[in-house]
C-alpha cells in the first residue's frame, strides 16, 4: 500500500438478533459462531495481516471494555476506544478519530470495520482493500465496499452502483464504481428485484476515506455532530476530556454512518468485490454457514437425533434429543431455549421486544 492507514473496529453494538446465546452483557461480537474465535477475535485477526497491530483499534462502550481485553490481550491498551454509552456509529467514528486527532495525521487513511462479520476468499478481501486505500488516499473520496449478491436478502443493506467507466481510469478495472443510492433492509420482493437489475450490490459496512475526508463530509452532512466533536478535539489529552465525552454524548443524537454520510453525500463510490461475507445477523445464516452432517444437521453439544434433518441445535449443559424433525432451529442458553422453523429467524427480534416490555431483565 502507498499509504499509510489504520483500522477501527467497531464493537459496541448489542444486536438482539442471535437471542439467546447474544445478550445486552455479551453481545454477538464476543461469542463463538463461525470460525476459530469470537467475531471480533476473528475480524482483529483477519485484518492483522494487512495492517500492523498499533495500527489497529477498536471502538466499543465502556461497560465491554473488559471483554475486549481479556480476547484481544495483543491489543495495546490505548488502542481501546470507549464510548461512554452507545449512540450508534457516527458518534462512534467520531470520537474515535478525535481521540486519535494528536497520533495521526489528516492524509491518514481509516478503514473502518464492523467487528461480527464473517469473511472468507482473504486472498481477494485483501487486494479489495488495498485498491480502496490507494483510491480514497488519490481521489479524497469514501469507498463503501460492496459484494455481489448471490440471493435476495432481507437483512442486508444494498448498494445501487453505475458502471459507467468514465473518470475512473484504471480503477474501474479493479472495481471502483459510482454509487447511486444505499437501500436499507428491503422486503423479500424488493430485495428480488434488486438482484434482477444487475444494479445492486450487498453493503459490507466497511468504509474507506481519509480523515480530512471524513470530517470535511460530516461537516456538510452532519453539521451538528461535526460541531460537537470540533470542540471536544481540542479538549484531547487535557484532564476534562473524559468528561466532556460524556456530556457530548449525553446531547448528541444517535445516528448510524449510513444515514448520517453516506446516504448524504455525493463523494461516496463503491467497490464491486466477490469475496465471501456475512454478517452473521440470524441464526438462518449461521446454519447457511456451517457444516453439516449427513443428514444436514449442524448439531453442538450433547445432541441424539434421529430421523432428524435440516436442523441447527446447539445444546450448552444437557442432552436433547431429537426424534423426527425437520428444518427447526434449537439454541439453549443459560436461562432461555429458542425453538424456531427455519426460515423465521429474523423475528427473534419480536422475542426480543416482548421480553423488554416485560421487563424480562435476566432473560435479555
Amino acid at each position: 500500500m502507498n499509504a499509510k492507514a489504520i483500522a477501527i473496529v467497531l464493537a459496541g453494538g448489542q444486536s438482539p438478533s442471535l437471542w439467546p446465546k447474544s445478550t445486552i452483557k455479551i453481545p454477538k461480537q464476543f461469542l463463538h459462531f463461525v470460525g476459530d474465535g469470537s467475531l471480533l477475535q476473528n475480524t482483529v485477526k483477519r485484518i492483522s495481516n494487512i495492517f500492523d497491530k498499533e495500527n489497529i483499534f477498536v471502538a466499543t462502550i465502556k461497560e465491554f471494555v473488559p471483554l475486549v481485553e481479556e480476547q484481544l490481550p495483543e491489543l495495546p491498551k490505548g488502542n481501546i476506544i470507549c464510548e461512554p454509552f452507545p449512540k450508534n456509529t457516527l458518534p462512534c467514528v467520531s470520537l474515535a478519530l478525535t481521540q486519535l486527532s494528536t497520533q495521526t495525521n489528516e492524509d491518514t487513511v481509516v478503514v473502518l470495520f464492523p467487528s461480527d462479520h464473517h469473511i472468507a476468499n482473504l486472498g481477494e478481501f485483501y487486494q479489495t482493500l488495498e485498491v480502496a486505500i490507494d483510491f480514497t488516499y488519490e481521489r479524497d473520496a469514501i469507498v463503501a465496499i460492496g459484494v455481489t449478491p448471490t440471493r435476495p436478502e432481507t437483512h442486508y443493506g444494498y448498494i445501487q452502483v453505475d458502471r459507467n467507466p468514465n473518470g475512473l481510469g484504471e480503477y474501474f478495472n479493479k472495481g471502483i464504481r459510482y454509487s447511486k443510492t444505499f437501500a436499507e433492509k428491503p422486503d423479500y420482493e424488493s430485495a428480488r428485484r434488486f438482484l434482477s437489475t444487475g444494479e445492486f450490490l450487498w453493503n459490507t459496512g466497511i468504509y474507506v476515506m481519509k480523515i480530512s475526508t471524513f470530517w470535511n463530509t460530516l461537516k456538510v452532512c452532519s453539521y451538528e455532530i461535526f460541531n460537537y466533536f470540533t470542540i471536544l478535539k481540542k479538549l484531547v489529552g487535557r484532564p476534562q476530556f473524559e468528561q466532556a465525552v460524556m456530556e457530548t454524548f449525553k446531547q448528541i443524537q444517535s445516528q448510524s454512518i449510513d444515514t448520517g454520510i453516506m446516504e448524504r453525500t455525493r463523494n461516496v463510490y463503491a467497490l464491486e468485490s466477490s469475496f465471501s461475507w456475512s454478517d452473521v445477523g440470524t441464526w438462518d445464516e449461521i446454519y447457511r454457514l456451517s457444516l453439516k452432517d449427513a443428514e444436514n444437521n449442524y448439531l453442538v453439544g450433547d445432541v441424539i437425533a434421529l430421523d432428524t434433518r435440516n436442523c441447527l441445535i446447539q445444546i450448552q449443559e444437557k442432552t436433547i434429543a431429537a426424534i423426527g424433525v425437520e428444518d427447526l432451529l434449537v439454541i439453549d442458553s443459560n436461562n432461555a431455549l429458542l425453538i424456531c422453523k427455519r426460515g423465521l429467524s429474523d423475528r427473534v427480534g419480536e422475542i426480543v421486544a416482548y421480553l423488554r416490555r416485560k421487563n424480562a431483565d435476566p432473560l435479555l
